[in-house]
């Protein structure tokens, strides 16, 4: 039994430096032999776990599915409209990428062209299904028009997603992010909420800014 926990708590190791490093420096600039000095293991250790750099991508990613559904799940069971619950998905999966690197990985490792092993999904795929049945859901609760093109939107709610994590991790402080996720609900709900309602999610877009800017 303490052998196996060993065993697990060097995988975690190697899997989290092998995120940092995929996270500050990309996928094709790391090496195997940096991700062993970061992680302070051996190259026997590296390869008892992971046989090649892309099994170490594949396991940031299979983390990654497994914290968006987990969250889905968790906030669907809380009692929320759809769209209340679409929200904090975004907001919630913001606030797990600062809490370490292995979810800041898997978005660049998914916007690098990485590829993914069957039968992972693609996480933009993912995501969108993930959004589309909330929206669809949205919907019949009224609070999303009933004329939208749903798969339009869920597509375009996850590229603003996608497109506001990697442009303002780039020019901005780690602090904004809340920030901009919130401006990018605003813009949102104007389009796709019903007047009636408006108030009510532009409200909640800035309690979970103020609510995650804070975690």
């Amino acid at each position: 039994m303490a052998r196996q926990l060993r065993a697990e708590q060097t995988r975690a190791t190697i899997v989290d430096a092998a995120a940092d490093l995929f996270d500050r420096h990309g996928y094709e600039s790391t090496s195997l032999s940096e991700i062993v000095a970061h992680a302070g293991v051996t190259k026997g250790a590296l390869y008892f776990h992971f046989a090649a750099k892309e099994d170490l991508a594949h396991a940031i990613m299979e983390i990654q599915s497994r914290t968006l559904r987990r969250l889905a799940d968790e906030l669907t069971g809380r009692g929320y409209t759809s769209l209340e619950a679409l929200m904090r998905i975004t907001f919630g999966m913001a606030r797990l990428c600062e809490e370490g690197p292995v979810l800041r990985a898997g978005l660049r490792l998914a916007t690098a062209g990485v590829p993914v092993r069957s039968p992972l999904p693609h996480p933009f795929t993912e995501w969108r299904e993930i959004a589309t049945s909330r929206l669809l859901d949205a919907v019949r609760q009224a609070d999303v028009h009933p004329d939208i093109d749903v798969v339009s939107v869920a597509h375009t709610l996850v590229c603003s997603v996608v497109g506001t994590r990697l442009v303002s991790g780039t020019l901005e402080p780690a602090g904004r992010h809340p920030r901009r996720l919130a401006q990018m609900w605003h813009i949102l709900i104007r389009g796709m909420v019903p007047v009636t309602r408006r108030a009510r999610y532009v409200t909640l877009a800035a309690r979970l800014e103020r609510e995650t800017a804070s975690a």
